[in-house]
């Protein structure tokens, strides 16, 4: 079985199709709910998407950790990453 991804020319052309807009006007519309995504993320606020998930940015403090071909020590430095949770409609849809 071939997975294949969404891509953002994908959700342009199901908005000109379900909501009549043009491509043009549909893909200025993604482009403008990924930028909005984009800065609330870079904020490091929460994004809650009823029915769908939240996305949260989470901190990770540095550790050690080993490099599994050499396996030398090394540091792994701090960051932050951005999480998914599914909302529980949309797991229990998706374990149907």
């Amino acid at each position: 079985m071939k997975r294949s991804n969404l891509t953002r020319k994908d959700l342009a052309k199901t908005i000109n199709e379900d909501l009549g807009l043009s491509q043009r006007s549909a893909g200025e519309l993604v482009d403008a709910v990924f930028s909005c995504l984009r800065q609330t993320l870079l904020k490091e606020d929460s994004i809650k998407l009823v029915q769908f998930g939240t996305f949260t940015v989470r901190k990770k403090s540095s550790r050690v950790g080993r490099n599994p071909r050499t396996g030398e020590t090394m540091e792994i430095s701090k960051r932050s990453m951005v999480t998914f949770k599914a909302s529980k409609g949309l797991r229990d849809q998706i374990n149907e």
